[in-house]
């Protein structure tokens, strides 16, 4: 059903790359890549995100930001983003990738849906906690793509 899953955030560093890595750890199978609204292109994972990301086994050493482009939403089966504000954005980008746009932590908190804070240039607590809820909202995709 879902082949091709994009992960989106806003600046393609902290939570899209940490989330594609666990997307791709679990799902082999499917092609999955992230971009960002307001990328830092060209940039590497976030120094903590990346930390705690390789603590796991996810490979995150050749991650470079991307911006989010039509293309890539027009190729992607599933848009999955880490706020409401995210998916609107999308919607006003491409209004057909609207429907295939969800977020992340959909599945969470009794399926109510929570949205993924961004730790950005916060404490590591903050990072930490946003990767416990991008793990558990991956895990809660992953039987359902």
């Amino acid at each position: 059903m879902f082949h091709h899953l994009l992960v989106v955030c806003t600046g393609n560093i902290c939570r899209s790359p940490v989330g594609e890595a666990m997307l791709k750890a679990s799902l082999p199978d499917k092609n999955v890549e992230s971009a960002g609204l307001g990328a830092l292109v060209g940039q590497g994972v976030e120094p903590t995100a990346r930390e705690l990301a390789e603590a796991e086994g996810l490979d995150v050493a050749e991650h470079k930001a991307r911006q989010i482009s039509q293309d890539m939403l027009q190729r992607a089966d599933l848009i999955l983003v880490m706020s409401e504000g995210q998916r609107r954005a999308i919607g006003e980008m491409a209004p057909a990738a609207l429907g295939k746009t969800m977020l992340i932590g959909r599945w969470l908190d009794g399926g109510k849906g929570v949205e993924i804070p961004d730790p950005y240039r916060k404490s590591r607590e903050a990072f930490e906690h946003v990767h416990r809820m991008l793990k558990e909202a991956t895990d809660s995709w992953v039987a359902r793509v």
